[in-house]
């Protein structure tokens, strides 16, 4: 057992759980904590996928109660029927604008510059939004209509961008199509159900040859627990946040953070990995 690897996932696992469902992008902060760490070669990209499904796990607890309704009533519960098949709806642009570009993304997009300058442009954009004037037709998520999910799905497919944030391209989204911040945030919170886990399983699947079962299983496992026990804390956090506030806060850290990395980049203080 490697302490060092241990130690690497551990932190991965907190970087994963702490992002996943703030407008930060997790993916960016994962790329970056990964080249620091030197931990950034194609196991260390499968595990940042697979660590995904912690924080997931987190999501299924919090709203469990919510879950375990949606899926009794699926055979005789309309409402539940729709709430899936929103979900489903939701899910398509991403899954394939994903399948057909993901892999030129990966090899042009998955570096610390790239992801820099994609979290400076997403703080603007979510700046611009924040001050447009917000009026809400959609408070609740159980009220979103097909068109509605489909939207939020155009929106949550800007995070093949790495840098973007999958839950900030799905909140911001929202917003601008009339959604409450507490709706916009709940549904970015189940679409990532389905959109995680199957592009976990989907990711494992397709590397499965890096895999082994003896060397990886305690890494992985640390990864996992760390980003579910961290991810239930910024998801707690962050729906007690937006019942008094907007998200202009994390959009000057955005800002800042992105600065940071281009700035250590050019001044030599930080040797990223910018080929």
């Amino acid at each position: 057992m490697d302490i060092e690897i241990l130690i690497k996932s551990l932190i991965l696992g907190v970087v994963e759980g702490l992002t996943e469902f703030l407008p930060i992008s997790s993916t960016g902060h994962l790329i970056l904590a990964g080249d620091l760490l030197d931990f950034n070669d194609e196991k260390a990209k499968l595990f940042s996928i697979v660590i995904q499904v912690g924080a997931i796990l987190a999501i299924c607890w919090e709203y469990r109660v919510k879950i375990a309704s949606v899926l009794s009533g699926l055979t005789s519960d309309r409402q539940a029927q729709k709430f899936v098949l929103n979900l489903a709806v939701a899910f398509i642009p991403l899954a394939s604008l994903g399948l057909l570009f993901g892999k030129h993304i990966k090899a042009l997009l998955f570096k610390p510059i790239p992801v820099a300058l994609a979290f400076i442009v997403g703080a603007f954009v979510i700046i611009w939004a924040e001050k447009r004037e917000h009026k809400i037709r959609v408070d609740n998520v159980d009220d979103l209509s097909m068109l509605d999910a489909f939207k939020l799905g155009v929106a949550q497919a800007f995070a093949l961008i790495p840098g973007t944030s999958r839950s900030g391209s799905t909140i911001i989204g929202g917003l601008l199509f009339g959604l409450s911040r507490k709706a916009a945030t709940e549904f970015s919170f189940f679409l990532a159900i389905p959109t995680l886990i199957i592009a976990s399983l989907y990711d494992l699947y397709k590397h499965r040859d890096l895999l082994h079962v003896e060397s990886d299983v305690a890494s992985f496992a640390v990864g996992l627990i760390a980003a579910f026990i961290s991810a239930l804390f910024a998801v707690k956090g962050l729906l007690r946040y937006i019942s008094h506030h907007n998200f202009i806060i994390f959009a000057w850290y955005r800002i800042a953070f992105g600065l940071i990395v281009i700035g250590t980049a050019y001044s030599g203080l930080v040797q990223w990995t910018v080929d």
